[in-house]
């Protein structure tokens, strides 16, 4: 894949997905994963609602994929719609919490803080929660709100935190949020080490990444 390609299939997400949050709101939008084969598109979509997404006798989903497919010119589009079974570990949903919250008049301090609590509750290793904008002058500024373990860089960063950026437009201005949560599920097993009592020497019982080969 060219560098070019690249960028063009990047542009392609990035309006994807925002279309797909505005359209699906009420679904429960939580984020998409885009596929390209040789001769088609395979889109997931993932929500906590996929019965609002699908419609009934499939109306909904075979209408959504005639109307992607000619918006973004995705030949061959296959679109399916995946049930996220726990909604408290998904940015993308927990940020349009915050959002749906902040709109209802609940100072955005609360929100975040109900938000971190709630992530915190069902597992999560960590989570940090950003928000910027006129919060309460007329002169934009960040707070940010963390709970837990949230790496930065390195494996951990990479294969276990997942963010979701979001925004919402009140008397003030605009706020912009942004919620990272860590998911120890998808970081690999702590090493356990037993202790041999007869010589006194220390085994290990897992290794991370696997046996030896």
């Amino acid at each position: 894949m060219s560098y070019k390609t690249m960028l063009d299939r990047k542009e392609l997400e990035v309006e994807l997905d925002e279309y797909l949050a505005s359209k699906l709101r009420d679904a429960g939008y939580g984020g998409m994963m885009l596929e390209k084969t040789p001769l088609s598109y395979k889109l997931t979509i993932f929500a906590l609602r996929p019965g609002l997404v699908i419609g009934h006798r499939g109306t909904g989903i075979r209408a959504l994929t005639d109307e992607l497919a000619q918006k973004y010119h995705l030949e061959n589009l296959a679109l399916s719609v995946s049930e996220v079974t726990m909604p408290e570990l998904n940015p993308r949903i927990m940020a349009s919490r915050i959002v749906q919250m902040v709109e209802r008049g609940i100072p955005f301090r609360r929100a975040a803080n109900n938000a971190l609590n709630t992530i915190m509750e069902k597992g999560a290793l960590g989570c940090e929660i950003t928000v910027a904008g006129k919060l309460r002058t007329e002169r934009s500024h960040t707070e940010k709100f963390r709970a837990g373990v949230v790496p930065k860089s390195g494996y951990p960063a990479e294969a276990a935190v997942r963010e979701a950026k979001v925004s919402v437009t009140l008397k003030l201005g605009t706020y912009g949020i942004k919620v990272r949560i860590v998911d120890s599920t998808r970081l690999r097993p702590p090493v356990i080490f037993k202790e041999q009592p007869s010589t006194g020497a220390v085994e290990p019982q897992s290794q991370i990444g696997g046996g030896a080969s």
